[in-house]
């Protein structure tokens, strides 16, 4: 069993950016906060798939293969390995995510 608190974790990037809750053995999982204008960046996965769901913010865009989403609260986008994926926050609040990445394998990134 493992217990983590999202508070007692810090940013990648500081007050914004990928927050991993757990790394690993099976899975990776954690929140991403978007600040008004970031973006997660155009990438895919080879073998992992991606699973986002919003939990706050008030807009923004989900990209797949180059096919826009909205984002509202609530909504939950799975990515299959190969497919382009990008998260755009072109709003004026911050934007925040649960991700689910499965299986773990933390070199499986590929930025296009």
């Amino acid at each position: 069993m493992e217990f983590v608190r999202e508070q007692g974790k810090a940013y990648r990037s500081g007050a914004c950016g990928v927050k991993y809750l757990v790394r690993g053995p099976k899975i990776d999982w954690g929140v991403i906060l978007f600040a008004p204008g970031d973006e997660l960046g155009r990438h895919l996965h080879k073998a992992v798939e991606e699973t986002f769901y919003f939990v706050e913010g008030a807009g923004g865009r989900f990209i797949v293969n180059g096919i826009e989403y909205p984002i509202t609260v609530g909504a939950a986008f799975r990515i299959e390995p190969g497919e382009v994926h990008n998260i755009i926050n072109d709003t004026q609040v911050p934007l925040k995510a649960v991700f689910i990445k499965s299986s773990y394998n933390p070199t499986d990134k590929v930025d296009v």
